[in-house]
């Protein structure tokens, strides 16, 4: 046997003892991920099936009512990461439900991170589902963080994740809006009048003016703008914020004229369609002054 092939086996030999170590590691984390798995679903003396090719554990606690849905269809979800042992890491609200493709529904960022996640087993889960449909999974480290975890949100290396999901019944955006919009009235108690456009509005004061608003107005304002589930976005309290009405967001533009003037204040909820489309907004509003 010459020395080039002398070399070629050796290395050969090599790249197999290699590739085996890994393969092994491989299954040993997998070995070990499900060992811990169903230690959990044991103590906790919980039913789960198990995924025959991927090895993630899932169960579904209510099948839907609703449709099937395909990847090219938009559903409306919510969710909730922890820990097994009962650390959230991440959830959505209620107030603030996510719409998406459902073949978009395995891409995550989670809190501040800025690595794009990929947990096919979320998409293939809420594919099991009928719209309205909830179920539970956990997905073993190797389909999650893997062996490096998230140091700066307490994930340890081969953390099993638990998933709450929950697929609403809506599949329109303008569902959804009524669906936050009346959660959000009912938890808040509010007393609100509801316009034919979906808008929702509390007049405070009328005001004093004595210029009717329309939309070729010139309007200075105070306003505070939050989303449902209360993160202020932006506030205006000195009187510095000018504009024609008709260059503002259409919810202004149908609400405010003809209920307020100059010294007038409300409150009002705008759907998406009537703000900037992506979700529902709450306003507190205030007229410093009219111009015609």
């Amino acid at each position: 046997m010459n020395k080039f092939t002398k070399l070629g086996l050796f290395t050969l030999l090599l790249a197999t003892v290699i590739f085996s170590s890994c393969k092994k590691d491989y299954e040993s984390i997998e070995s070990t991920d499900d060992a811990a798995i169903q230690a959990y679903l044991k103590k906790n003396n919980l039913n789960f099936e198990k995924d025959p090719t991927k090895g993630y554990y899932y169960k579904i606690n209510t099948q839907g009512t609703g449709s099937k849905v395909e990847n090219q269809d938009s559903v409306y979800y919510t969710y909730t990461f922890k820990t097994l042992s009962g650390q959230v890491l991440q959830q959505t609200s209620d107030l603030m439900i996510l719409g998406t493709y459902l073949g978009y529904t395995d891409q995550f960022r989670i809190n501040s991170q800025t690595v794009n996640y990929i947990f096919a087993p979320v998409r293939e889960v809420l594919t099991k589902l009928n719209r309205g449909g909830n179920a539970t999974l956990i997905m073993p480290s190797h389909l999650a963080f893997g062996k490096n975890g998230i140091s700066a949100l307490n994930i340890g290396s081969n953390e099993n994740i638990l998933v709450d999901l929950v697929m609403y019944t809506q599949s329109k955006r303008h569902e959804i809006d009524e669906l936050e919009i009346n959660k959000f009235i009912a938890n808040n108690n509010l007393t609100l009048t509801k316009d034919p456009s979906r808008a929702r509005y509390s007049i405070i004061t009328p005001g004093t003016g004595t210029d009717a608003i329309n939309v070729n107005s010139t309007i200075v304002v105070n306003y505070t703008l939050r989303t449902l589930d209360g993160v202020q976005v932006q506030s205006v309290t000195d009187g510095s914020y000018s504009s024609v009405l008709g260059d503002l967001i259409k919810g202004w533009q149908l609400i405010i004229p003809g209920k307020l003037t100059a010294g007038g204040k409300m409150r009002l909820i705008i759907p998406s369609d009537l703000a900037y489309g992506a979700s529902p907004l709450d306003y507190d509003i205030e007229i410093v002054s009219v111009t015609n």
